[in-house]
């Protein structure tokens, strides 16, 4: 390392300040502050990075990143070498450093007595760098094998696996059904966590290395998939686990409770300046949100700019503890902690132990209350509602943020013959392979729901399962198998 005692001088963790919560309201912009960022903080945050032997961020990695290497380049300032060490296991780092987990950082070796390093921000920090300076270039394939691909599904999966599979030299079209691409970066994250621009650049590229898109086109009712499969040599499932976790209880018909994606993909494309009939807004009224995930973090956040009354966000489960249980959650493992995030900043109630009995209604049957009670856990780990225990909470609005149940499956199931796991995911082998020649599943398909970086991590390991499935052997890396992601789910 280029400062083997960086991380005895410095001790503390620097990150780049937020912008003033009643500024950031206003706009939908990135909420952290770059401009504001101090000079040198970087190259001191890269500096702390251990020459700690066996560099366990890269088992907390899904894509096996290699932190320390450029973290030391950062700390020298080498920053063409730095994003071609990142680009080396990883296609889209502006989508990772910025909603990414960071599971990297809770598997840092500091981190055992001291703040881990700030591998999230240098990685972003890198990218954003090297697009300035004209560091990012199309990389276009120097022999072209006459090999066709169809991927369905823009997404991180999607991508990563097209721009993989175009560098090897193939022709790759990607389908994506909405009007634009990025799948769920597009359209479920809001633009406060990840500006859309980051998207589009790297499609750019990915255009100029002469990937195909196609947007607009619902595969399965546009072109049936049984023609897809006939027209392409392979198809790469890459659509994502889209169908919502219901919460079917007395007054789920009520008008006014809906699922949290459709509500960010309607304020996402009016952000965008887009014009959505009928949308549903938060603007004036109370507002629950049942889930505490990122999602409901995200409705959170897009509630308080939309003007909401008020908002709650409600969930099922115990308070997660601030800091790392040694016993139950020891390092190097990924932790379950109460988190913070900049939504959470802004404005809200957040109630734990809360389960929903009932939504109430008026006479027009539309929402005006959430009847809840205090969650008991039963002696055979079930939870439920204690009794006596009941309350009403107003609410005008109430947002189910409860995650996925798996892929949309029903057309591929009748066009292919793609079954599904117990867990509702598509089946797969281990090189991410159907029983259907030809067609491979990557992503939360195949999966279920999770982080964009196993994401990316599995369209990287599906194109080269597809590679040579097409030619017979491949040079594309790939960081894991179907089985070892599904280990570590």
């Amino acid at each position: 390392m280029a400062d083997p005692r960086g991380f005895l001088t410095v001790r503390d963790r620097e990150l780049p300040p937020r912008r003033p919560i009643p500024i950031r309201l206003m706009d939908w912009s990135e909420v952290k502050d770059e401009l504001a960022k101090e000079p040198g903080v970087l190259k001191r945050q890269a500096g702390r990075c251990m020459d700690c032997g066996i560099p366990f961020c890269h088992q907390g990695c899904p894509l096996g990143n290699l932190i320390p290497e450029w973290n030391d380049l950062t700390w020298r300032e080498h920053w063409e070498e730095a994003i071609d060490r990142l680009h080396a296991t990883n296609n889209f780092p502006e989508f990772t450093g910025r909603i990414c987990p960071a599971p990297c950082e809770t598997s840092c070796v500091l981190g055992i007595n001291q703040p881990a390093v700030t591998i999230k921000n240098i990685e972003v920090s890198i990218v954003d760098e090297a697009f300035k300076r004209g560091y990012v270039r199309p990389f276009i394939a120097q022999r072209h094998t006459g090999r066709t691909i169809a991927v369905v599904g823009s997404g991180p999966a999607g991508l990563a696996a097209a721009q993989q599979l175009t560098r090897a030299g193939h022709t790759v079209a990607v389908y994506e059904r909405s009007n634009r691409l990025g799948g769920l970066m597009r359209y479920g994250v809001p633009s406060f966590k990840m500006e859309k621009q980051h998207i589009d650049r790297r499609l750019e590229q990915m255009e100029a290395e002469g990937t195909v898109f196609r947007a607009g086109v619902d595969i399965g009712r546009d072109i049936p998939w049984d023609h897809l499969r006939a027209r392409y040599d392979a198809v790469l499932v890459a659509t994502g686990a889209g169908a919502p976790r219901d919460l079917p209880i007395p007054g789920r018909y009520l008008k006014g409770i809906h699922f949290a994606m459709p509500y960010l993909t309607q304020a996402n494309l009016v952000a965008e300046g887009a014009e959505v009939l009928k949308q549903t807004t938060a603007a004036g009224k109370h507002v629950i949100i049942i889930g505490g995930g990122d999602t409901g973090s995200d409705c959170l956040g897009t509630a308080l700019r939309q003007g909401a009354a008020s908002v709650t966000t409600m969930a099922i489960g115990v308070k997660p503890p601030a800091d790392r249980d040694n016993k139950n959650q020891p390092w190097p493992v990924h932790p379950h902690l109460y988190e913070i995030s900049s939504s959470h900043e802004e404005g809200g109630e957040r109630h734990y132990l809360a389960s929903t009995v009932e939504f109430v209604g008026d006479e027009d049957h539309h929402v005006t209350a959430l009847r809840v009670a205090t969650t008991e856990v039963m002696p055979n780990g079930m939870r439920g509602p204690a009794p006596g225990t009941e309350r009403e909470l107003p609410a005008d609005l109430v947002l189910l943020s409860l995650g996925f149940t798996g892929p949309e499956a029903d057309l591929l199931s009748q066009q292919l013959g793609l079954t599904v796991t117990e867990r509702q995911a598509l089946v797969r082998d281990e090189r991410f392979a159907t029983p259907v020649p030809g067609v491979f599943v990557a992503g939360d398909a195949g999966r279920g729901q999770s982080l964009v970086v196993w994401a990316i991590a599995e369209g990287r390991a599906a194109a080269a399962a597809i590679d040579e499935y097409l030619t017979g052997s491949t040079e594309l890396p790939a960081p894991v198998t179907a089985r070892t992601s599904a280990l570590r789910a």
